[in-house]
């Protein structure tokens, strides 16, 4: 939850959020907050108080549906209790359920629901809320044929960092998936359009940029008939005051060498590449409906390492997909052993009812999945600690995102994501946050690394 302000004038009402969910999600947190400053309601930190408060959910899998619940039902209580006059709820979830009966049915008490293309208009729903409106609207759009403007954001992530949606939606039909049942097909966002949302993030003091979509390779196609990826990104490298572009869900199919090459020729690129793989065995992959085979896979991998200096891999991997064998999972334990990937998560398999995976056969129990999903992050500790240890002793530059406490900060270097990656802890100079310092790696603790700001650098605390 955020505070900020309403547009100049009088304020309408004010109101709390809770924003769940992907950074995909959070992009269009950050547009209805915008909408909702602009039209004059005021943004306040708790919901205590607040005259209602918008949860804006997730429905991707069950346990984010069980939390996107949990949160609307603490919302709802405080209504119940006389703690804030109504509960809008947003996104994924009420779209994910619509088809089922829809959220209202399950949770009666809520206000108003909006669907993931509602999102532009929440202020009208708002002023339904607070024009004292009894009648409860479920407000669903279908998904746009063009990709919409996320200008005149009002942000919730630190002022140094944002994430630039280039797409909505996905074209591709894995088997495991419900993102297409929710966020239509794949539309690409115009190369001007985003572009002036990236100028503009960058005169709001954003010096990462965090590029994301449901298939960030897969640019491009619906409007110029090819993908246009690398483009994008020669035209993004000409922002200026950009230091750092970070690439997130890349998938596999649509790697061409051209993109390859934009990447490793970069200044800006970021040599981080995160490319959610799930499986590695052919077969499994066959059943996921992923489109590449294990040595389509592994020569990928070959060829990023080869071609892109210090680059790191981020990637995901589900254990307990349907018929998975015991000698598939020992085909993903060797991949993974075999390629050392310096980030990876583990998720295991959530059956998803609407799915084609629901119809196949093996269904494993979840103790399988959970056992297989523990075996490979304990594997995956391991590789992640000694990768760390080979850090010690280099310089590494590191952006701020905050004071921990006097002189000690929070960081992160060219191979962590916000949120999902491990952390740099700085000592050695008095420092602000989007601070980007030279440090010395000393030791690690754990997943992070801790490092003292270079001799040289502290007398200034910034590079400029």
């Amino acid at each position: 939850m955020a505070a900020g302000p309403a547009a100049a004038g009088r304020v309408k009402g004010t109101y709390a959020f809770v924003s769940l969910g992907c950074p995909k999600n959070l992009v269009d947190s950050e547009k209805m907050l915008g909408s909702l400053a602009q039209d004059g309601y005021e943004l306040v930190s708790e919901p205590a108080g607040a005259d209602f408060v918008i949860v804006n959910t997730c429905g991707f899998i069950e346990s984010s549906r069980a939390e996107s619940r949990s949160v609307i039902q603490e919302m709802l209580d405080l209504k119940k209790s006389g703690g804030t006059k109504g509960v809008i709820v947003a996104g994924c979830l009420p779209e994910r359920l619509e088809q089922d009966g829809g959220l209202l049915k399950q949770m009666p008490e809520i206000d108003h629901v909006v669907g993931v293309f509602g999102r532009d208009e929440i202020a009208k729903v708002a002023d339904r809320l607070v024009g004292g409106s009894r009648e409860q609207r479920e407000l669903f759009r279908p998904a746009p044929i063009r990709a919409l403007n996320d200008q005149s954001r009002l942000r919730i992530t630190p002022q140094h960092y944002a994430y630039l949606k280039i797409s909505e939606g996905c074209d591709r039909t894995c088997t495991f998936c419900s993102i297409p049942s929710m966020r239509g097909k794949h539309v690409t966002k115009p190369m001007e359009m985003i572009l002036a949302e990236a100028r503009e993030l960058v005169e709001d003091g954003v010096r990462e940029l965090i590029l994301v979509a449901q298939d960030t390779t897969y640019y491009g196609m619906d409007l110029y008939g090819e993908v246009r990826l690398a483009q994008l990104l020669r035209e993004l490298e000409k922002v200026e005051g950009l230091d750092w572009i970070r690439l997130m869900y890349l998938y596999p199919i649509n790697f061409s060498d051209e993109l390859i090459s934009v990447i490793a020729d970069s200044p800006v690129i970021l040599p981080y590449l995160d490319m959610p793989l799930q499986h590695v065995n052919s077969a499994v992959l066959r059943r996921m409906q992923r489109r590449v085979d294990e040595k389509q896979t592994r020569e990928l991998v070959q060829k990023l390492r080869e071609r892109i200096p210090n680059v790191v891999l981020r990637t995901t991997f589900i254990t307990g997909f349907p018929g998975e064998t015991d000698a598939q999972f020992e085909d993903l334990k060797k991949f993974v052993e075999e390629t050392r990937f310096e980030r990876m998560g583990v998720f295991t398999y959530s059956l998803e009812p609407g799915t084609p995976a629901v119809r196949l056969d093996g269904h494993l129990p979840e103790e399988v999945k959970e056992a297989r999903r523990d075996e490979l992050m304990a594997m995956q500790q391991s590789i992640a600690f000694q990768h760390a240890e080979r850090m010690i002793g280099y310089e590494l530059d590191v952006i701020i995102d905050q004071e921990l406490e006097s002189g000690v900060y929070v960081g992160r270097s060219f191979a962590d994501a916000p949120e999902i990656d491990s952390s740099v802890i700085v000592t050695g100079a008095e420092l602000q946050p989007g601070d980007m310092v030279p440090v010395e790696i000393m030791e690690r603790e754990d997943y992070d690394l801790v490092g003292m700001v270079s001799l040289e650098d502290e007398d200034g605390g910034d590079d400029e």
